[in-house]
């Protein structure tokens, strides 16, 4: 199966880029992973509501062009899972699509056409995350469903 992860915005500290290349690398053994990386929109330095909105609107419209497959966004409103159960879905969507794509948004969440698109919305808390510490989070919760799936002594 091929899972994509769209981001918003890219990695800057050499702890998250290291993280990330060690569980990419341990699901490559199990499926192909493409991450990607889409431009974070700039906001005037005082910003409104509306300039944030009109942001989302933007960095949605170069994230759409990447839904393939089964769609899951991550945003806090989404449906919480164990990572038995998240391991469960990956399985499930693999029988009926050869790809999903997660969408992490960027600072300021992701627009609501978005989400709509969205086969899913997972939530990993009702707890706010930085988007960038997120993403290798998610990737640890990939590797952890890889591990679950082929019965590889990993999840506790």
């Amino acid at each position: 199966m091929k899972i994509n992860i769209v981001t918003v915005g890219n990695l800057k500290e050499k702890y998250l880029i290291d993280g990330c290349k060690e569980y990419i690398k341990r699901i490559s053994r199990f499926h192909s992973i493409n991450m990607i990386e889409v431009e974070e929109e700039k906001l005037p330095k005082n910003y409104s509501e509306l300039d944030i909105s009109k942001c989302l609107v933007k960095e949605g419209a170069k994230i759409e062009k990447y839904l393939k497959g089964f769609v899951i966004v991550l945003n806090i409103e989404g449906e919480c899972l164990s990572s038995v159960e998240f391991s469960q879905k990956i399985e499930k969507v693999a029988l009926s699509f050869d790809t999903i794509t997660f969408v992490i948004g960027g600072s300021y969440g992701l627009c609501e056409e978005i989400k709509k698109k969205a086969n899913m919305g997972l939530s990993f808390s009702k707890m706010t995350f930085p988007h960038q510490l997120f993403r290798m989070m998610l990737l640890e919760q990939i590797y952890r469903s890889c591990t679950i799936t082929n019965n590889i002594i990993y999840h506790k």
